[in-house]
C-alpha cells in the first residue's frame, strides 16, 4: 500500500469561548484566544489518501478528484470565514484547531466516494495552525469504525 499526501492552505479567524463560563474562566482557559474580536490563521492542511497504485496508469487515485472534493467542501466552506459563524458544523461547538480538524475529516469521509474511485481510502488528516501547532487524525480503515467528527 501506498499514501499520497495533497497540501492545500486557507485562512480563517475564530475566536475560542464556552457561553457556560464566565469572562474571566474563557480568559484563564484560552487566553488570547478568547479575545471577543478573534483572531485568525493561516492554515495547512493535508489529505492524506492511501490504497493500490493501478496497474495502468501508475497513481492511486486522480490526484485533480482530491483536489476537486478539498476545494468544493472544504476550502469553499472555510476559506477567508469566521469559524464560529459562517461554518454550519461548527455552530455547535468551540473552534479550536482540534474540531475544526474533526469535522473537516467527517465533511471529507461524508462525499468521499462522490469523488474518489477505486479502493483509495481517506487515511490522514492533519492541520498545521501555527508554526508550533498541529493536529492530526489517523482516519479508522472500513473495517474499524468511522470517525464521526467533533464530539459535543
Amino acid at each position: 500500500m501506498i499514501a499520497v499526501t495533497r497540501s492545500y492552505r486557507f485562512s480563517a479567524s475564530h475566536r475560542l469561548h464556552l457561553g457556560d463560563l464566565s469572562e474571566q474562566q474563557n480568559t484563564e482557559l484560552y487566553g488570547k484566544c478568547n479575545n471577543p474580536f478573534g483572531h485568525g490563521h493561516n492554515y495547512r492542511l493535508e489529505v492524506s489518501v492511501a490504497g493500490p497504485v493501478h496497474q495502468v496508469t501508475g497513481q492511486m487515485i486522480p490526484l485533480n478528484q482530491l483536489d476537486r472534493l478539498v476545494q468544493d467542501h472544504i476550502l469553499a466552506s472555510f476559506e477567508h470565514c469566521n469559524l464560529n459563524v459562517d461554518v454550519p458544523q461548527m455552530a455547535d461547538v468551540v473552534p479550536t484547531t482540534e474540531n475544526v480538524l474533526s469535522v473537516i475529516t467527517a465533511i471529507l469521509q461524508q462525499h468521499w466516494s462522490d469523488y474518489i474511485p477505486g479502493a483509495a481510502r481517506l487515511y490522514r488528516v492533519y492541520i498545521q495552525e501555527t508554526d508550533r501547532n498541529g493536529f492530526g487524525i489517523f482516519v479508522p480503515t472500513a473495517h474499524n469504525a468511522t470517525y464521526t467528527g467533533a464530539q459535543q
